[in-house]
Protein backbone atom coordinates (compact mmCIF):
# COMPACT_ATOMS: atom_id res chain seq x y z
CA UNK A 1 0.00 0.00 0.00
CA UNK A 2 1.29 3.59 -0.53
CA UNK A 3 -0.33 5.74 1.96
CA UNK A 4 -1.47 9.28 0.46
CA UNK A 5 -4.03 10.21 3.90
CA UNK A 6 -7.06 12.27 2.99
CA UNK A 7 -6.40 13.90 -0.62
CA UNK A 8 -8.93 16.38 -2.16
CA UNK A 9 -11.20 13.95 -4.31
CA UNK A 10 -13.95 14.99 -6.89
CA UNK A 11 -16.98 13.36 -8.22
CA UNK A 12 -19.95 14.87 -10.56
CA UNK A 13 -21.62 16.62 -7.95
CA UNK A 14 -19.01 16.60 -4.83
CA UNK A 15 -16.15 17.42 -3.47
CA UNK A 16 -14.60 14.87 -1.11
CA UNK A 17 -12.41 16.43 1.12
CA UNK A 18 -10.97 17.11 4.99
CA UNK A 19 -13.04 18.34 7.66
CA UNK A 20 -12.21 21.28 9.29
CA UNK A 21 -13.24 22.79 13.06
CA UNK A 22 -15.08 25.30 10.61
CA UNK A 23 -17.98 22.58 9.80
CA UNK A 24 -18.95 21.50 13.32
CA UNK A 25 -22.14 23.26 13.01
CA UNK A 26 -22.61 21.13 9.68
CA UNK A 27 -21.80 18.04 11.25
CA UNK A 28 -24.04 18.42 13.62
CA UNK A 29 -27.22 19.71 11.93
CA UNK A 30 -26.95 17.32 8.66
CA UNK A 31 -26.00 14.05 10.00
CA UNK A 32 -24.14 13.53 13.23
CA UNK A 33 -27.46 14.73 15.90
CA UNK A 34 -30.03 12.42 13.75
CA UNK A 35 -31.01 9.16 15.67
CA UNK A 36 -32.08 8.17 12.12
CA UNK A 37 -28.28 8.27 11.22
CA UNK A 38 -26.75 6.70 13.84
CA UNK A 39 -29.24 3.84 14.10
CA UNK A 40 -27.13 0.93 13.18
CA UNK A 41 -23.64 2.77 13.56
CA UNK A 42 -21.43 2.37 16.28
CA UNK A 43 -21.95 5.55 17.80
CA UNK A 44 -24.93 7.21 19.60
CA UNK A 45 -26.25 10.74 17.78
CA UNK A 46 -24.20 13.54 19.17
CA UNK A 47 -26.20 15.35 22.16
CA UNK A 48 -24.67 18.82 21.50
CA UNK A 49 -22.25 20.57 19.76
CA UNK A 50 -19.48 20.16 22.22
CA UNK A 51 -19.29 16.24 21.82
CA UNK A 52 -19.40 16.90 17.39
CA UNK A 53 -16.42 19.60 18.31
CA UNK A 54 -14.26 17.41 19.87
CA UNK A 55 -15.07 14.47 17.19
CA UNK A 56 -14.11 17.18 14.69
CA UNK A 57 -10.74 17.90 16.33
CA UNK A 58 -9.69 14.25 16.69
CA UNK A 59 -10.45 14.28 12.88
CA UNK A 60 -8.46 17.34 12.22
CA UNK A 61 -5.53 16.42 14.07
CA UNK A 62 -5.51 13.27 12.42
CA UNK A 63 -5.03 14.64 9.08
CA UNK A 64 -1.20 14.88 8.73
CA UNK A 65 -0.89 11.04 9.14
CA UNK A 66 -0.62 8.95 5.98
CA UNK A 67 -2.57 6.01 7.11
CA UNK A 68 -5.68 8.32 8.06
CA UNK A 69 -8.49 8.65 5.26
CA UNK A 70 -11.81 10.34 6.59
CA UNK A 71 -13.18 12.74 3.78
CA UNK A 72 -16.66 15.27 4.44
CA UNK A 73 -18.81 14.72 1.16
CA UNK A 74 -19.78 18.27 0.23
CA UNK A 75 -22.23 19.02 -2.15
CA UNK A 76 -20.31 21.23 -5.08
CA UNK A 77 -24.29 23.01 -5.94
CA UNK A 78 -24.70 24.48 -2.02
CA UNK A 79 -20.94 23.54 -1.02
CA UNK A 80 -23.28 21.77 2.20
CA UNK A 81 -21.75 18.86 4.13
CA UNK A 82 -24.06 16.19 3.67
CA UNK A 83 -22.06 13.28 5.20
CA UNK A 84 -19.01 11.34 5.64
CA UNK A 85 -17.12 8.19 4.34
CA UNK A 86 -14.18 7.14 5.99
CA UNK A 87 -12.19 4.04 6.70
CA UNK A 88 -12.91 2.13 9.48
CA UNK A 89 -10.19 -0.83 9.65
CA UNK A 90 -7.12 -1.49 7.60
CA UNK A 91 -4.70 -4.43 7.57
CA UNK A 92 -1.96 -3.26 6.02
CA UNK A 93 -0.27 -6.93 5.84
CA UNK A 94 -2.92 -8.01 3.56
CA UNK A 95 -3.64 -4.29 1.71
CA UNK A 96 -6.72 -4.38 3.03
CA UNK A 97 -9.35 -1.43 3.73
CA UNK A 98 -12.68 -1.32 5.57
CA UNK A 99 -14.88 1.41 4.44
CA UNK A 100 -17.51 3.30 6.95
CA UNK A 101 -19.86 5.93 5.60
CA UNK A 102 -23.05 8.13 6.76
CA UNK A 103 -25.32 10.49 5.83
CA UNK A 104 -28.22 13.16 6.37
CA UNK A 105 -31.31 11.81 5.84
CA UNK A 106 -31.94 14.79 3.92
CA UNK A 107 -29.88 13.20 1.03
CA UNK A 108 -30.86 9.40 1.24
CA UNK A 109 -31.73 7.99 -1.51
CA UNK A 110 -30.24 10.39 -4.42
CA UNK A 111 -27.41 8.12 -5.28
CA UNK A 112 -25.03 10.51 -3.68
CA UNK A 113 -23.07 7.64 -1.26
CA UNK A 114 -22.79 5.51 -4.14
CA UNK A 115 -20.94 8.18 -5.81
CA UNK A 116 -18.65 8.79 -2.75
CA UNK A 117 -18.02 5.06 -2.38
CA UNK A 118 -17.31 4.92 -5.94
CA UNK A 119 -14.89 7.12 -6.30
CA UNK A 120 -13.16 6.45 -2.69
CA UNK A 121 -12.98 2.66 -4.06
CA UNK A 122 -10.90 3.83 -7.33
CA UNK A 123 -8.85 6.12 -5.15
CA UNK A 124 -7.48 3.18 -2.91
CA UNK A 125 -7.34 0.87 -5.80
CA UNK A 126 -5.64 3.10 -8.22
CA UNK A 127 -3.65 5.15 -5.65
CA UNK A 128 -3.19 3.52 -2.67
CA UNK A 129 -2.78 0.32 -4.41
CA UNK A 130 -4.97 -1.64 -1.66
CA UNK A 131 -5.54 -5.45 -2.53
CA UNK A 132 -8.80 -5.86 -0.96
CA UNK A 133 -11.64 -3.06 -0.20
CA UNK A 134 -14.16 -4.56 2.33
CA UNK A 135 -17.58 -3.17 4.18
CA UNK A 136 -20.10 -4.58 5.89
CA UNK A 137 -23.52 -3.67 7.70
CA UNK A 138 -26.33 -4.69 9.44
CA UNK A 139 -28.94 -7.24 8.11
CA UNK A 140 -31.68 -4.85 8.90
CA UNK A 141 -30.35 -1.83 7.07
CA UNK A 142 -30.12 -3.64 3.21
CA UNK A 143 -30.16 -0.36 1.86
CA UNK A 144 -26.50 0.06 2.47
CA UNK A 145 -25.83 -3.16 1.34
CA UNK A 146 -27.46 -1.93 -1.79
CA UNK A 147 -24.80 1.10 -2.30
CA UNK A 148 -21.79 -1.60 -1.56
CA UNK A 149 -23.24 -3.70 -4.52
CA UNK A 150 -23.90 -0.93 -6.64
CA UNK A 151 -20.35 -0.09 -6.68
CA UNK A 152 -18.92 -3.55 -7.38
CA UNK A 153 -18.72 -4.70 -3.73
CA UNK A 154 -19.83 -8.51 -3.55
CA UNK A 155 -21.75 -10.00 -0.84
CA UNK A 156 -19.42 -12.82 1.41
CA UNK A 157 -21.86 -14.01 4.00
CA UNK A 158 -23.25 -13.11 7.09
CA UNK A 159 -21.70 -13.44 10.33
CA UNK A 160 -23.91 -14.24 13.22
CA UNK A 161 -23.86 -12.33 16.34
CA UNK A 162 -20.05 -10.56 15.26
CA UNK A 163 -20.79 -6.87 15.82
CA UNK A 164 -22.13 -4.43 18.08
CA UNK A 165 -24.15 -1.02 16.98
CA UNK A 166 -26.58 1.37 18.42
CA UNK A 167 -29.31 -2.04 18.02
CA UNK A 168 -27.16 -4.12 20.64
CA UNK A 169 -25.23 -7.32 19.30
CA UNK A 170 -25.92 -7.84 15.47
CA UNK A 171 -25.22 -10.28 12.47
CA UNK A 172 -22.65 -8.28 10.11
CA UNK A 173 -23.23 -8.65 6.37
CA UNK A 174 -19.72 -8.47 4.73
CA UNK A 175 -19.04 -7.17 1.09
CA UNK A 176 -15.38 -7.45 -0.19
CA UNK A 177 -13.37 -6.70 -3.34
CA UNK A 178 -10.56 -7.83 -4.46
CA UNK A 179 -7.98 -5.58 -6.97
CA UNK A 180 -7.77 -9.01 -9.20
CA UNK A 181 -11.43 -9.29 -9.20
CA UNK A 182 -11.57 -5.76 -9.51
CA UNK A 183 -9.61 -5.62 -12.78
CA UNK A 184 -10.93 -9.19 -14.19
CA UNK A 185 -14.10 -7.72 -14.11
CA UNK A 186 -12.82 -4.38 -16.43
CA UNK A 187 -11.39 -6.69 -18.71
Amino acid sequence: MIQKGTVRLETERMILRRITNDDVQQVYDNWASDPAVTEFLTWPPHADTGVTEEIVKSWVDSYDRPDFYHWGMELKSTHELIGNISTVGMNEQIGEVVIGYCMGTAWWHQGYMSEALQRIMDFFFDEVQVNRIQSDHDPHNPHSGMVMQKCGLKYEGTLKQHAHNNQGIVDDCIYGLTAAERNHASN
